[in-house]
């Protein structure tokens, strides 16, 4: 596994236990770091994603919000959602990720941690995203 993909699984553990913990994201984020030591660049990519989905957790919820149709967050699997914020957040505000990139990375993650339907849930909601943010990009497919 090479170090970005560590970094991203990395952050859904982190959001997953900001959803089942309470408390100081700051506190929970130190106490993870003396539990999950890693190289720095590892923890450098993992507190840029994170930090950009806690800066914008409200405009990316609203676009998640608005092309899960018929879902709204809190019915989503914890996993799921929390793939879809660490990819919008990429999508949306990275300049060094590929787009195309940030989408297999979810899709391979919800394929580890997520239900059967993960992978296709996920991959449909980001493309729909990406044919927004940048219709210049082709849409990706899970058959390719």
């Amino acid at each position: 596994m090479g170090n970005r993909r560590f970094s991203r699984e990395l952050v859904i553990q982190f959001l997953y236990l900001t959803e089942m913990n309470n408390g100081e994201i700051s506190n929970q984020l130190k106490s993870f770091w003396e539990n999950n030591s890693c190289q720095e660049d590892v923890q450098s990519f993992t507190e840029d994603i994170l930090n950009d989905i806690f800066d914008h957790k409200k405009e990316i919820d609203a676009r998640l919000e608005k092309y899960s149709d018929n879902w709204t967050l809190s019915r989503m699997a914890v996993i799921d959602r929390n793939l879809l914020r660490m990819a919008a957040s990429e999508l949306m505000y990275s300049k060094t990720v590929p787009p195309k990139v940030a989408i297999d990375e979810a899709v391979e993650i919800a394929k580890k941690y997520g239900s059967a339907d993960s992978p296709n849930f996920i991959n449909g909601v980001l493309d729909r995203i990406l044919k927004e943010l940048r219709p210049d990009v082709p849409q990706t497919s899970l058959n390719q």
